[in-house]
């Protein structure tokens, strides 16, 4: 977790208004959450901050491409994201009972930074499909055409067989004639 320690952003000693931040997502960052969906990807994350009496607004551009697994082939293959997302940071005063929700995360008093790692990782993840397919089957660049045909062969339903020709039993041909 030392390395998510660049995410933190110290707003105490920031003056009232917006303040711009950028941050680099790579394969370490993703290496820090254990169980993540999305393993690798080079993003590059604009962070806008608003900060006001009460609360700060984070403005978040995230762009870049991250690495997916294809659900068909299992091949690795290249994601384009750009997201676009707001949280609400709020500064708890004197009331310490208020809880985080959704849309708003609430800092105590004595918190003197935020650490936007686990917001940054929330977003890249919630981007990521939910069923994830090379954009292109049969591409050579990325599928994995010998996974595609074995899995055909392997599909349920009706195969394709080759016909062959029957020898016809002579004993049968006289029972063919009785029928027609």
């Amino acid at each position: 977790m030392k390395s998510l320690q660049q995410y933190s952003i110290p707003f105490t000693g920031l003056k009232l208004g917006v303040h711009d931040f950028e941050f680099e997502v790579n394969d370490a960052f993703f290496s820090e959450f254990e169980y993540s969906l999305v393993k690798h990807g080079s993003l590059k994350v604009s962070l806008e901050l608003d900060k006001q009496e009460t609360m700060m607004i984070l403005h978040f551009h995230i762009s870049g491409e991250m690495k997916l697994g294809c659900d068909v082939c299992l091949a690795d293959y290249p994601y384009s994201v750009k997201i676009q997302e707001r949280q609400i940071v709020k500064l708890n005063g004197d009331n310490d009972l208020e809880d985080d929700t959704e849309e708003i995360v609430v800092l105590k008093r004595n918190e003197t930074e935020i650490n936007v790692a686990t917001l940054i990782y929330e977003f890249i993840n919630l981007a990521a499909p939910y069923i994830s397919r090379c954009a292109d089957e049969g591409n050579t660049e990325w599928c994995d055409l010998e996974m595609i045909s074995k899995l055909q062969q392997l599909a349920p339903g009706p195969k394709i067989v080759e016909e062959k020709e029957e020898i016809a039993d002579p004993r049968w041909e006289a029972l063919k004639k009785i029928k027609k």
